[in-house]
């Protein structure tokens, strides 16, 4: 467990933009700083950053909270975990008191995986310097042209020959069989022994974008075609094979100050490069290209260059990826090497000037590589040249923005000496055909959740909209209530004389809230928003307000408090009292009308879910939201 003080000195040292900015690129706009959200596809940046307030919000899918959150939701951690990442990034020393068997448990498999692959990491580098290892791994490494500094930067390693060689000393240093298994490392034969998935093979660690290990790849030196050549590790809890890209952690910072990221296939390709001195260019780990990996990208540049063997094969795959990547809206090159060469025997047998000088001078857009790549299939066949500019059309109808459509599409009829409203035509029957698509698939997976939520037998259906509220009727006011708590609630209310409420000695908003729900016995009937409010007056009753209660919620263990909390600290939140009057007036003014209305308008909305309690099943209905 860690102590208290030491997960103050975590927070109070974790700067939210420097978490974030880990992960995404930033771009400052005024005092906050504004990106694509990484935790949904979007087109148009709704992910700001306050370092003011020390949260992160975003207004297209609702994430929100503070650093610790955000590692939290991005690398799918437990709090512990999230702090102890804090703790290694800003180089804070953790000395944990003994935890009980229960929290144990609880943090065990995500942590034990993680560890394991730490182990496994060490083991890999430590065997790459016996006997075996160097007359084969590292013999081999050399002979690729990688240098000490390069293996060691990397985490190169050696598995050995021996087929239980890993799993051996894992389990003689305590490492339970279900997360050898799990992890990936380990497979289980049928009489329930265990043996390496990795032996007799180079070994190359994946990192994350923060830089944790969490699986590998693995290469055979053997000639024998029935070995296969790459093995790589099985997806698991922690390794999502559709958000890694080999080289990322180490190439992120170069992508973003380059505005450019390169795209290769294969693990050398990446060192090669890396080693020559080109560091923005990272591969897809063994894997088709995915949109979750070109979504990584996105975080650092709109700006890829597909760069691949200028073989069938790369040839294939550049094609592949080419329309991936514009409906993304992003722009992509493609750099074709000369037959025989890949990105890493391109690179070795060349200087950085060379190679820089290549790259500029073969680097195409996709209608000039399709076309010449194309049209020597079509020749004079005019059938064939029509099939050609239609399948160059429907790639221009992936790109999202207007203007760039328009004009690739005038330098397609440029090319190819035909009219521009030909070519509109077809983007335009193409775009439409693929917006019905998707327009159907959005109105079944719509029909599929209302099947799902529809729950006639019970008094209230849970919102689909949002999975906090249980109670429609009464979520609205509760809202209101918690966000007066959260943003006025140390404010002193000051009534007039002849107001009802008017008292000597007055009231915070937080005490009259208090007074108005806890003494007429209406708790919340939301559980998420009963939860916010019963912390927001434990952390009140502590003699904490304003600001640091807010922080201690957005930091706290409990997520769906931070959630509730980040998404009410600000406005915009759904009103029940609407008095556009007020809103024009003083604060005490505001507050003095606001927040007896909003107490009022709450137990209101209580009476009436206690009525239509009271109703025979079969006549309740639920209101609408």
């Amino acid at each position: 467990m860690i102590p208290k003080e030491t997960v103050d000195l975590i927070l109070d040292t974790a700067k939210v933009e420097e978490v974030v900015g880990d992960y995404v690129t930033l771009k400052r706009r005024g005092g906050n700083f504004v990106a694509c959200c990484p935790f949904h596809n979007e087109k148009t940046p709704s992910f700001y950053v306050s370092p003011s307030k020390g949260i992160y919000k975003c207004f297209g899918c609702g994430k929100a909270g503070s650093a610790v959150g955000f590692i939290m939701e991005y690398e799918h951690q437990t709090y512990p975990e999230a702090l102890r990442t804090l703790a290694r990034k800003y180089n804070i020393e953790i000395q944990e008191k003994e935890e009980t068997a229960e929290e144990i448990a609880a943090r065990e498999r995500s942590e034990s995986l993680h560890l394991i692959c730490d182990r496994a990491e060490k083991f890999f580098v430590e065997s790459l310097k016996t006997t075996e290892g160097r007359s084969l791994g590292y013999q081999y490494f050399r002979s690729r042209g990688l240098e000490d500094e390069t293996i060691e930067k990397y985490g190169l390693g050696w598995s050995p020959s021996s087929r239980h060689a890993f799993t051996d000393i894992a389990v003689k240093e305590g490492y339970k069989d279900e997360y050898l298994v799990d992890s990936g490392l380990s497979i289980k034969r049928d009489d329930g022994s265990l043996y390496d998935r990795f032996f007799e093979r180079v070994m190359f660690p994946f990192h994350t974008v923060g830089g944790r290990i969490v699986g590998f790849g693995g290469r055979t030196l053997r000639s024998d075609k029935t070995v296969a050549k790459y093995v790589n590790s099985p997806e698991t809890e922690i390794y999502i094979k559709n958000r890694i890209l080999y080289g990322l952690y180490f190439a992120k910072n170069e992508i973003s100050k380059e505005d450019r990221c390169y795209l290769v296939e294969g693990y050398l390709d990446v060192l090669s490069m890396h080693q020559l001195g080109i560091l923005n260019v990272v591969a897809s780990s063994g894997t088709s290209l995915t949109e979750g990996q070109i979504l990584l990208i996105k975080r650092f540049t709109e700006n890829v260059t597909i760069m691949y063997d200028g073989d069938s094969a790369g040839i294939h795959a550049a094609l592949r990826g080419i329309n991936m990547i514009l409906r993304e809206g992003m722009n992509v090159r493609i750099v074709l090497l000369p037959d025989g060469d890949d990105p890493d025997s391109f690179a070795r047998k060349h200087t950085l000037e060379e190679v820089k000088a290549f790259i500029a001078e073969a680097e195409r857009d996709f209608i000039g590589f399709k076309t010449d790549l194309l049209l020597e299939e079509a020749g004079s066949d005019p059938l064939k040249r029509a099939n050609l500019i239609n399948d160059i059309a429907d790639t221009v109808a992936e790109i999202p923005d207007a203007v760039k459509r328009a004009m690739y599409i005038s330098d397609c009829a440029s090319k190819f000496g035909i009219s521009e409203d030909i070519l509109y035509d077809r983007v335009r029957v193409t775009r439409e055909r693929t917006a019905g698509e998707i327009r159907r698939e959005k109105e079944r997976q719509a029909r599929n959740v209302q099947e799902t939520v529809r729950t006639p037998e019970v008094s209230y259906t849970p919102s689909a909209k949002d999975p906090l509220i249980e109670n429609p009727v009464t979520a609205p006011s509760e809202e209101e209530l918690l966000s007066l708590l959260i943003r006025h609630g140390s404010d002193f209310l000051h009534f007039e004389s002849d107001s009802p409420y008017f008292s000597d000695e007055p009231f915070t908003v937080a005490e009259f809230i208090s007074e108005g729900v806890d003494a007429e016995h209406t708790p919340f009937q939301n559980p998420a928003y009963k939860a916010v409010y019963d912390r927001y007056f434990a952390l009140y009753d502590e003699g904490k307000s304003g600001d640091r209660i807010v922080m201690d919620m957005l930091n706290g263990e409990d997520r769906t408090v931070a959630l509730v909390a980040s998404r009410l600290a600000e406005p915009p939140h759904r009103l029940t009292v609407k008095n556009y009057a007020a809103s024009l007036t003083a604060t005490d003014s505001w507050l003095a009308r606001s927040v007896p209305m909003a107490i009022l308008s709450y137990q209101e909305k209580v009476v009436e879910v206690r009525l239509l309690e009271r109703r025979p099943p079969s006549s309740r209905r639920c209101p609408p939201l």
